[in-house]
């Protein structure tokens, strides 16, 4: 279904991941976020590269379950449980549906991942989620995943980012903008949706966000892709 929902009036302060936005959400994200098909192709490959057997998989914030799916359609074993973890009940009915034929290897836990337990984690995926988070309980949430980890397991984070040099800052925005413009938002559209999502996106820097992840004890965390002012990172834990 096309995202319209900014084409009609709306309580942008109240803005939640409900029904109305899971309706929408697929299109909403493919045509706002600069490189996600992108990002959503690394975790595939990264689905490849690091799991082992007898091991977990947890996709954190799963939305409709676009990065599963893309986990789940390339393990290479069998006895890997996969965990689509999200807050909103809408978006589990939604990812249980997109991802009905892999129910042999994949669990869905409608939660709150600043609570939900990990362990025996091969792979964590955190895919424009740690920014909706609260600024004060990311640090907490990624030491809790390095811990999850095994030797030689990744995190991957996918996040909206911010820039330090205000002048860069400014051009990213307007480029982000423009981006929408050519995927067929209106100015009104794009405005209301920035009013929104300022109400519950809190974005930091490449560099905080590299630095967190070296305060949690990855070694060498690094950018893996950049398209405007979105970034996935790869962080691996030491064996």
């Amino acid at each position: 279904m096309r995202d319209e929902i900014f084409k009609h009036k709306v309580d942008i302060a109240k803005f939640t991941f409900d029904q109305t936005v899971v309706d929408v959400f697929d299109d909403m994200v493919i045509r706002s976020v600069p490189g996600y098909k992108q990002m959503i192709e690394l975790i595939g490959l990264a689905s490849r590269s690091y799991p082992v057997k007898k091991t977990n998989i947890y996709d954190l914030g799963c939305s409709t379950g676009a990065a599963s799916l893309a986990i789940v359609s390339n393990l290479k074993y069998e006895d890997i449980d996969v965990f689509s973890v999200d807050n909103s009940p809408a978006m589990i009915d939604r990812c249980k549906k997109n991802l009905s034929s892999f129910k042999k290897n994949i669990k869905f836990v409608c939660d709150d991942i600043t609570k939900t337990q990990f362990s025996n984690a091969s792979l964590i995926i955190l895919n424009l989620t740690l920014q909706f988070i609260k600024p004060e309980k990311r640090f907490e949430l990624i030491s809790r995943i390095y811990d999850a980890l095994i030797p030689g397991g990744a995190l991957i984070i996918s996040e909206k980012v911010i820039f330090e040099d205000p002048n860069i800052q400014e051009k990213m925005t307007s480029l982000h903008e423009s981006f929408k413009r050519e995927n067929g938002y209106s100015e009104t559209e794009i405005s209301k949706k920035r009013e929104a999502i300022e109400n519950v996106l809190n974005p930091d820097s490449i560099e905080h966000n590299l630095n967190r992840l070296k305060k949690a004890k990855f070694i060498n965390p690094l950018v893996q892709m950049q398209c405007l002012n979105f970034v996935s990172f790869l962080a691996i834990k030491g064996k």
